[in-house]
């Protein structure tokens, strides 16, 4: 499975955005799913997961702003996030997991990534 993420870009504190993560295989609907973020020097940190039955779940800090989301028939991911904050600023990461577990929240958990793409929320 190969990931493409892409959306990031520059938003101002109270902004939306969303990230898209599109991926190739013909098994992308049995994936579970995953959106994590990365700072300089801090470890990756989960924001959302959506299992392959659609079950989602987020950390307490995200809940109600960030909704994270699947097509099937398009084989992509989206994260969808509102009421953005300068701390939100990071790299943000789609990954797949061959699991049917719905509450996939450490990163060695999954077992592709994509290459990241920046989101920049400036005050």
């Amino acid at each position: 499975v190969q990931l493409q993420a892409s959306g990031g870009g520059l938003v101002q504190a109270g902004g939306s955005l969303r990230l898209s993560c599109a991926a190739s295989g013909r098994t992308f609907s049995t994936y579970a799913m995953g959106w994590f973020r990365q700072t300089p020097g801090k470890d990756r940190e989960f924001v959302a997961t959506i299992s392959w039955t659609g079950t989602t779940y987020y950390p307490y800090s995200n809940k109600g702003r960030f909704t994270i989301s699947r097509d099937n028939a398009k084989n992509t991911v989206y994260l969808q996030m509102h009421s953005l904050k300068p701390e939100d600023t990071a790299v943000y990461y789609c990954a797949a997991a061959d699991s049917k577990s719905s509450y996939l929240v450490l990163p060695h958990e999954y077992d592709y990534w994509g290459q990241g793409t920046l989101v920049t929320v400036s005050s």
